[in-house]
């Protein structure tokens, strides 16, 4: 007997917007599958607004109405049962936040939930992050967005400390993350892995996706300490401009990507890592997950 559902996941972030799509497949006496249908993805850069301003503009208002609409109808089209609809730190910080999602409510019919950081790190948890992990290493896992990055200790497959840091690409792009947020976030990373030997980070997050892809390792081989700070040699020394036309990035992740491999980096000096993983996952993916096993409350399309 085979069934076949299909849920969306939103994730209104600081830098972009997503929707996934995917299918549930579930086949008796075998395990569930969860395959990706669709993905779309919006570079909206709420962030921009919200960590200089602290309100998101009228103009970035209606892009994020006219992307909300059109996700509807794509949910719709795909014939979509359930959804979930998350919004991360920049519609956290952002004061009308609140009356935006009430808006985009009313225009779109998309109900949206602002989630704080541990309730992003323990979505981001429900992922395929278990079955990646051994279960007798110690992980130090790392999650960067626009607006903030999660930090999770995990040993022997148990979460030993989390921490959300208020240190993201676009924070970093605007030059708004002072020297006291880096100073904490390094006596916690070392703090809380100093107990630990041979610690491997895993990285997820668009930005080290693409430096996964670009480096051509395959599924399940870590990038080095040696790879990264190459790599990240080698975007600075490129101008914007020419990280477009020369390393064929999206004008969108151009900018961003050198703050975000700094974090990986930074993350790794600081625990003493010498591997990075990617296993590929992120909120979008735990929401369609966290929807089908009953974490979360999801809403109905119809």
């Amino acid at each position: 007997m085979l069934s076949i559902k299909k849920y969306a996941a939103i994730d209104i972030g600081s830098n972009a917007v997503r929707l996934l799509i995917s299918n549930i497949i579930e086949e008796q006496d075998k395990p569930v599958k969860f395959k990706k249908s669709s993905l779309v993805r919006v570079p909206i850069r709420l962030g921009a607004d919200v960590f200089i301003n602290n309100t998101i503009s009228s103009e970035n208002i209606e892009r994020l109405l006219d992307t909300m609409t059109a996700f509807r109808l794509l949910m719709k089209s795909h014939r979509v049962e359930r959804y979930k609809a998350c919004a991360t730190s920049a519609m956290r910080e952002a004061t009308n936040g609140k009356d935006i999602t009430k808006l985009i409510l009313k225009q779109s019919n998309i109900e949206i939930d602002i989630i704080d950081g541990e309730e992003e790190a323990a979505i981001i948890a429900a992922t395929d992050l278990n079955n990646f992990i051994d279960k007798n290493k110690t992980y130090l896992y790392v999650d960067v967005g626009g607006g903030s990055t999660e930090f999770t200790v995990i040993s022997n497959g148990e979460v030993i400390a989390s921490k959300s840091a208020r240190i993201g690409t676009v924070r970093l792009l605007n030059n708004i993350v002072k020297k006291n947020t880096w100073i904490d976030l390094k006596q916690w990373i070392k703090c809380n892995t100093k107990a630990y030997e041979d610690i491997e980070v895993i990285g997820s997050g668009g930005n080290i996706n693409k430096i996964f892809k670009i480096s051509g390792k395959t599924f399940g081989k870590p990038l080095t300490y040696f790879y990264l700070t190459a790599y990240y040699n080698l975007l600075k020394s490129y101008s914007y401009e020419e990280r477009i036309t020369k390393l064929d990035l999206n004008q969108d992740r151009a900018d961003v990507i050198i703050h975000a491999t700094h974090i990986y980096l930074s993350a790794m000096k600081w625990s003493n890592a010498k591997h990075l993983y990617v296993p590929k996952i992120g909120l979008s993916d735990g929401i369609i997950k966290s929807l089908y096993y009953d974490i979360v409350s999801g809403k109905n399309l119809f």
